[in-house]
């Protein structure tokens, strides 16, 4: 059976809640891969709206075992907050239904008093970052001193952690003008939320080797944007993780050879959060209206997202990076009734066309769009199931987005609920 990799192909925000529930009905496994508490999925299902932050798209369809990868860093008590909240709208949540990796990092309350005094001080250049202290954690990790969930279940062990991670945290607290954070404390908090944890602890590499070997479809689902990732995204304003697809194998313990489909998300037209360049973004009565018509407030954050015309060097340049087999284009219908529309095709900088955005800062900064004008519609594209349901100039648009970014469009959605989608090709197809 062919395994399916989800991944944003710009800043995030592209809608991968809704086409990863649409495509987990059809799986057996939903694993996540990176990322932390910081991503926002909003699912419409039946009328019901389903945010979630932490927890896999699957975890809202029975007969589905949901998984948090390694890859991942979790805050355990806002896992605990989101599963009581889901049960509070009919969904319950149990060791056979979702699995954390025995080794996934956790995010403790250091980490984001860590993320929100560093924020709050680099009054030079803000990163943008949601306090959570997913970026914290990260460090943690990679320094060899982060405090992982298989931790939780060995109290020796647990006093080692403990106390590696505090030697280096109670430093950087000091020059911060911090309060050291007392180990018995942190340990006693961490001991009082074990027994909730670890009960959904499992070798979660073994489960998907045997997942995979028992021919059971597995959909590997990533948060944020490959735009944000922190080798190809736009840095210093990036995420502390691989948002790329290549991140599914090593963030879940399953082999590059595990994946057979990389999908990309790509909203019609382009949005960011926070800090960073923006090539297309736009300052205007256009950018109003793209916001107010797609609702782009963050689901985590409520941050007022920024909005511009589609960009198709970066979409082309993440298609590249994260081996994109085929693109789910989002919110379509957000583009209805505008009589023009912009595709941005080249930046120019110093009197030269770029095909690519160029990694200097300095030179993202400077580039000016280069753009190809092309005609609106004034019909409805909302709810559309089929191409014969589309005005003729958008599926023009759409022909020429598959032209430029040099993929084709495997799925079309044209409104937030489930089923309004249109199937060009199928993913999870043999």
């Amino acid at each position: 059976m062919a395994n399916v990799v989800v991944v944003g192909a710009q800043w995030g925000d592209e809608g991968k809640g809704k086409i990863v529930d649409w495509l987990s009905s059809r799986a057996d496994v939903i694993a996540r891969f990176q990322g932390g508490h910081n991503a926002g999925h909003t699912l419409v299902i039946d009328g019901v709206v389903y945010k979630l932050s932490l927890l896999p798209s699957g975890i809202v369809r029975q007969g589905k075992l949901s998984v948090i990868g390694n890859g991942v860093v979790m805050d355990p008590w806002a896992l605990l907050a989101e599963i009581d909240k889901l049960a509070g709208q009919g969904v319950r949540i149990t060791p056979e239904t979702l699995m954390i990796a025995e080794n996934t990092p956790l995010i403790l309350p250091v980490h984001g008093e860590l993320d929100r005094a560093r924020e709050g001080q680099n009054s030079v250049a803000k990163i943008g970052t949601t306090g959570r202290g997913i970026g914290p954690a990260y460090e943690d990790k990679v320094g060899r001193r982060v405090i992982r969930v298989a931790d939780l279940g060995d109290e020796a062990t647990l006093d080692l952690r403990i106390g590696r991670l505090l030697t280096h945290h109670n430093a950087l607290r000091a020059g911060l003008g911090l309060e050291p954070i007392d180990a018995e404390a942190l340990k006693a908090q961490l001991l009082e939320i074990a027994p909730k944890i670890l009960p959904f602890a499992a070798p979660v590499w073994k489960v998907l080797t045997e997942a995979r070997r028992a021919g059971k479809r597995i959909l590997f689902e990533g948060a944020q944007g490959s735009l944000l990732d922190v080798d190809f995204g736009t840095y210093p304003y990036v995420t502390s993780s691989n948002t790329t697809a290549g991140m599914a194998a090593s963030g879940t313990g399953l082999g590059p050879t595990a994946i057979d489909f990389v999908l990309g998300i790509v909203k019609a037209y382009t949005t960011r959060v926070g800090e960073g360049p923006f090539p297309t973004e736009l300052n205007d009565a256009d950018g109003q209206r793209l916001g107010e018509r797609g609702h782009e407030f963050g689901t985590v954050t409520g941050r007022k997202r920024r909005c511009g015309w589609f960009d198709a060097v970066l979409v082309r340049q993440t298609c590249a990076t994260s081996g994109v087999s085929g693109i789910a284009l989002t919110k379509l219908d957000v583009l209805d009734g505008f009589e023009e529309l912009k595709i941005c095709t080249g930046y120019e900088l110093d009197g030269e066309v770029y095909d690519y955005l160029p990694t200097a800062a300095d030179l993202q900064g400077r580039v000016t769009p280069v753009y190809e004008t092309m005609e609106g519609w004034s019909e409805s594209t909302a709810g559309a199931r089929s191409w014969a349901d589309l005005p003729g100039a958008a599926v023009k648009y759409v022909r020429r987005i598959e032209e430029l970014i040099q993929c084709p469009v495997a799925l079309l959605s044209t409104s937030p609920e489930r089923d309004d989608t249109i199937l060009v090709t199928d993913p999870f197809a043999d």
